[in-house]
């Protein structure tokens, strides 16, 4: 049972580094500072480790006893919330969606407190409300960094004597963008076997940090096209402004502990820096509007999955949920890989259309 429950948060962690990790580094990707995206993802998996070897301990204790008693945490409990979580999370990653890794975690393990009646709720009112203002405040801090770059444009020349430092300050920016997605994304995955004492919390953060950066490595592609070209363009200094904006937050948020949503933080950065340029009737509307539908729905999905899952399975036979766990999980990496082969055959066709 420890190795299967182990296998599913691996699997988790893998696909948190898909979702919001990989776009951490979009925005150094989509302004031109790393050309290609291999090296931007190579980039992103090593600030991802980085992050959360050496700072991911806070939020890692958050999750795995800041929202429920660690006492609640079984092996099979800590079971469903993954198989909850992931399923949510897989569902975002099949469209393309840089979906918040933690909004679907906690909701998760949320659902888990209420079954078992046994929940922090000011500390979960406390994270959902940072998930709205945190986001609000990386928007209009963009918003007004993007009306001066606009002014500054007007009298100086951006292009030519900054264009060089611009670049390497955006790829430190992104680099710790990254880094601060291993401080906070890891503990996602990781956080539950921590709290129930399966992983030490060195050996979880540096386990977890790996897995989450091979995700990003594997499955990031379509994310980061996202968050890099299909929302707004964007030049280097305003690549700058998104990532240093959205490292700032992240990282603050993850030394008191808290939990927040890198991907939603990063994105609304981006339409900041997109409203200051163009206004409202420009954005990439189809894109922003999925994405906010997602960010609203899913921790309730996966709220409501844990819930009935502990409903279902509290008094039931655990081969039977090893068994339910074990065809959900074949489904989900069936899934990843077939996402995946597409992914490589249309590199392919357009690398040999060039």
């Amino acid at each position: 049972m420890t190795t299967l429950v182990i296998t599913v948060a691996l699997f988790f962690a893998m696909n948190i580094g898909a979702s919001g990790a990989a776009a951490s580094m979009g925005v150094a990707y989509g302004a031109g500072a790393i050309k290609r995206r291999s090296v931007a993802l190579s980039v992103c998996a090593i600030g991802i480790v980085g992050g959360a070897t050496l700072g991911g301990g806070n939020v890692i204790k958050t999750m795995g006893s800041g929202i429920i008693p660690s006492s609640v945490l079984s092996l099979k409990v800590i079971l469903i919330i993954f198989i909850s979580a992931t399923t949510a999370l897989f569902l975002a990653n099949m469209m393309g969606i840089p979906l918040s890794t933690s909004e679907v975690t906690v909701g998760a393990v949320v659902g888990v407190g209420i079954a078992y009646r046994a929940l922090y709720f000011q500390n979960v009112m406390f994270i959902m409300l940072l998930w709205i203002v945190i986001p609000v405040i990386a928007f209009a801090t963009a918003l007004s960094v993007g009306k001066i770059l606009g002014l500054l444009k007007q009298r100086i020349n951006l292009t030519s004597k900054w264009q060089k430092p611009l670049t390497i300050f955006l790829i430190v920016a992104g680099f710790l963008e990254a880094f601060s997605a291993g401080m906070n994304n890891v503990a996602n995955a990781i956080g539950p076997l921590v709290g129930a004492g399966v992983l030490s919390l060195s050996h979880g953060a540096l386990l977890g940090g790996a897995f989450v950066a091979l995700g990003a490595l594997v499955f990031g592609k379509r994310v980061i096209e996202t968050n890099g070209y299909r929302i707004t363009k964007f030049s280097l200094g305003e690549g700058c402004a998104i990532s240093g904006t959205s490292a700032g937050l992240v990282i603050g948020a993850s030394l008191f502990g808290i939990p927040v949503p890198l991907t939603q933080i990063t994105t609304s950065s981006i339409i900041g820096i997109g409203t200051a340029k163009d206004g409202f009737q420009l954005w990439q509307k189809d894109v922003v509007t999925r994405m906010i539908k997602v960010w609203a729905v899913s921790p309730v999905f996966s709220l409501v999955i844990s819930y009935s899952m502990i409903k279902l399975f509290l008094e039931s036979d655990l081969y039977t949920l090893i068994a339910i766990g074990s065809v959900i999980l074949a489904t989900l990496g069936s899934g990843s890989l077939i996402r995946s082969i597409r992914s490589q055959k249309r590199t392919l066709q357009d690398e040999g259309s060039l």
